[in-house]
């Protein structure tokens, strides 16, 4: 592996954030600095502590930072559910978002778990 870029979690990741982009531009006007701001910085926040973490060198300050991307990809996973929830999204794009979402969920846990044994 020679770069972050080399990382297939850092780059479903970076495929969430189109994704998430994609759908909030779909949200109403008046959520622009509610839902719409929070899981663009949610989803943005994935690939940009998965690169900080691998910069670092270190397993255990890789580790927590890939624990710091966990939890905002948690964090996007509930704002998914209440977009879904308040019909700004439909089931289908909602079932889209989950669906990546969740892959990108497996790969930082797995990630994660490698750094500590």
């Amino acid at each position: 592996m020679n770069t972050y870029k080399d990382l297939i979690v850092w780059q479903k990741s970076i495929e969430l954030v189109l994704e998430i982009y994609r759908i909030t531009s779909l949200l109403p006007s008046e959520e622009k600095f509610g839902l719409v701001s929070q899981m663009r910085r949610c989803s943005v926040s994935i690939p940009s502590n998965i690169v900080e973490g691998y910069a670092r060198k270190n397993r255990r300050e890789n580790a927590n930072f890939i624990n710091i991307a966990f939890g905002s990809a948690t964090e996007l996973e509930t704002q998914i559910l209440i977009s879904n929830k308040l019909q700004f999204i439909s089931q289908s794009e909602w079932n889209k978002a989950e669906n990546l979402l969740t892959e990108v969920l497996k790969m930082l846990y797995r990630y994660r778990e490698s750094l500590y044994q």
